[in-house]
């Protein structure tokens, strides 16, 4: 074979490739540019309705429904702190029909749960942050407990207290293990399946303590139905100026604020994840869906897919040292 020959057998492999490449591609490329005329787009909020992962959703689903000209369907599939919904997610076809908006417990799952079916890290991809938020430490308006420390002083002088969180190895619980450990106390830990079931008891005097955000606080705490005992954020709650931080009573560089995203499953088109985090971000700087969140004291996040993966894979990293330091086990 001369060499013109062996040039032209070269060429032709490797415009062979070319074509092959572009062949395995084009349905992904296709598929994006068709996008979202095919079908109705799914938010799973993986709580129960009632909760704040619900609420947001809500919130989301009429402003991108009109952004993306495709009708948005927000389905509750709660369970297991989340990750019930997550895995429905996780296992959905990289389309860019079916999203999830997470808690924060979608940060504590991968080191809670064993056997997770899905591997938060590498089939899921964040899609944008939504905001943050302050917890709440909580009780019912016809306690005695008027500060964090009287909580801690009852509960040392042998009183049986217990609190109530979103469920097991949620932040909240992780917040509060955090802090019984600090204070040298013995509070029982109760796990709600969601904001809905926890603020039902609390509002009941079931639960004599309830640790929640502010979204699914605030409103009970209006009504002066629950009062208020500190928050979890390293800075007071606009929402709640007169309510002290944890640092601020007593528990120094104590920090856990909540926080809310939307996920895709890993290898939705990068063209789709960047659209749907456009018009999320677009919809988050809405004079009437920035007051609705503000209102609960939700503070929203503008950002990139990458800096949101950042931050959730961050979260990720910290809480799983919590529940192996602390032993927490999931239910």
């Amino acid at each position: 074979m001369n060499r013109r020959m062996k040039l032209s057998a070269v060429l032709s492999t490797a415009l062979g490739g070319v074509a092959l490449l572009a062949g395995l591609t084009m349905p992904l490329a296709a598929q994006a540019q068709a996008w979202p005329a095919k079908q109705p787009i799914k938010l799973v909020a993986v709580f129960p309705p009632g909760g704040s992962v619900d609420q947001v959703s809500r919130i989301l689903q009429p402003v991108l429904q009109q952004a993306l000209g495709q009708t948005v369907i927000v389905e509750n599939k709660g369970g297991a702190s989340g990750s019930i919904g997550a895995g429905q997610v996780a296992a959905a076809a990289p389309d860019g029909y079916t999203f999830a908006v997470v808690f924060d417990t979608h940060g504590v799952n991968p080191s809670l749960i064993p056997n997770l079916p899905y591997d938060a890290r590498k089939d899921l991809t964040t899609v944008a942050m939504l905001g943050t938020s302050a917890m709440v430490v909580s009780t019912h308006a016809d306690t005695p407990y008027k500060t964090f420390a009287d909580v801690v002083a009852a509960a040392k002088a042998g009183k049986n207290l217990s609190y109530g969180t979103i469920g097991n190895g949620s932040l909240g619980h992780l917040a509060m293990t955090l802090l019984t450990r600090s204070a040298a106390v013995d509070i029982t830990h109760v796990p709600y399946k969601g904001g809905g079931p926890l603020m039902q008891d609390a509002l009941a005097g079931h639960v004599p303590l309830a640790i929640g955000s502010v979204f699914v606080s605030k409103p009970h705490i209006d009504s002066k139905r629950l009062r208020p005992l500190a928050v979890t954020t390293d800075k007071r709650s606009a929402q709640l100026p007169d309510v002290p931080t944890l640092a601020e009573s007593g528990y120094a560089g104590f920090n856990a604020p909540a926080w809310w995203a939307v996920l895709a499953p890993a290898k939705t088109p990068a063209e789709i994840v960047a659209r749907v985090n456009s018009e999320i971000n677009k919809a988050l700087q809405l004079p009437d869906v920035a007051a609705k969140l503000a209102a609960q004291g939700i503070v929203v996040n503008i950002g990139t897919p990458a800096a949101a993966q950042t931050f959730v894979e961050n979260q990720m990293d910290t809480w799983a040292k919590v529940v192996k330091d602390n032993h927490i086990k999931a239910d």
